[in-house]
């Protein structure tokens, strides 16, 4: 008799939080890249914010011995800088040239819905639970209404920047799945690793796309921007991604595409003073729904009372 397979990890307060502060984190990159794009192009921004992650995370993995520990596994850094970085960044700029951003978020955000599929066939401890499959569907519903219906506009046209948009979705599912070979690898190694084979791997692309020699040197906000990309939403991002990843799984990780759009509209309230609509606290309360679905413990609890 085949082996049973083992039950979803149900994610604890400590890992929740760390869910929460990722999401935090990479939400404020949508506010560096507003400002990096007034002076630079694309490809650029990306270079910088993996260029500055690796210069970040090197004095990190110099200092503490913990990071050090063993060789590191330079292939599966390669293979997760394509799944992660290289694949999904292409795809995702080159479909919002089809498509609205607004669309692009909403698109982005099935990740979870892929991770949950993928990981049921490709894992052993990751399997698919009605809760989980019920949660995300309803929390890309969430990410729909908070964008609200005018994101929706050119549905029935540009099908290739869709289907791009969403080929990035699944990569990043891959993703997921495939660094849970990292667990055992520091997560700030981990980090490192890949961004600094990012770099490496994308420093080609720019050299013959963007031409950098050619650009005006951007100004000081730019640079603030570019620092605060590289450093937080992506060094400390992906420190807390591997974290995550090793101790929470694939398919809990990924949940933090559902949590970005809210982090994002609570950074624009508290940092750029933006206004908060109707329909956007209408969607955060339900990806909210979502993630109790997902979680599952107070729906056990309101079942046993009734």
């Amino acid at each position: 008799m085949p082996p049973r397979p083992a039950a979803p990890h149900v994610m604890t307060a400590a890992e929740w939080g760390l869910l929460f502060a990722l999401a935090a984190v990479w939400a404020g990159s949508f506010i560096f890249v507003e400002v990096a794009l007034t002076e630079l192009p694309p490809m650029s921004i990306v270079l910088a914010r993996v260029g500055i992650a690796a210069l970040a995370l090197t004095p990190v993995i110099l200092l503490w011995p913990n990071a050090r520990n063993g060789a590191l596994p330079w292939r599966d850094f390669a293979i997760m800088s394509v799944l992660n970085n290289i694949i999904p960044f292409a795809l995702i700029f080159w479909g919002q040239t089809q498509i609205t951003a607004s669309l692009a978020a909403i698109l982005n955000a099935t990740t979870p819905v892929f991770t949950v599929l993928l990981a049921h066939w490709l894992t052993a401890d990751e399997r698919l639970t009605a809760n989980r499959l019920a949660g995300v569907v309803i929390g890309v519903g969430g990410v729909a209404v908070m964008i609200g219906p005018a994101a929706l506009d050119g549905l029935d046209v540009h099908l290739a920047g869709q289907v791009a948009v969403l080929a990035a979705a699944v990569s990043y599912a891959l993703a997921g799945i495939f660094g849970r070979r990292l667990r055992q690898v520091p997560a700030m190694s981990a980090a490192w690793g890949q961004v600094t084979m990012s770099t490496l791997m994308f420093l080609p692309v720019v050299l013959l796309v963007d031409r950098p020699w050619r650009l005006d040197l951007p100004g000081v906000e730019t640079w603030v921007a570019l620092i605060g990309l590289g450093t937080v939403s992506t060094a400390l991002a992906y420190g807390l991604y591997f974290r995550l990843l090793a101790t929470a799984g694939a398919t809990n990780l990924l949940l933090v595409t559902l949590l970005i759009p809210p982090g994002a509209v609570t950074l624009g309230v508290l940092v750029l003073g933006e206004a908060v609509a109707a329909r956007e606290v209408a969607g955060m309360a339900v990806i909210g729904l979502s993630l109790l679905v997902i979680d599952g413990r107070l729906l056990r609890r309101l079942s046993k009372h009734k």
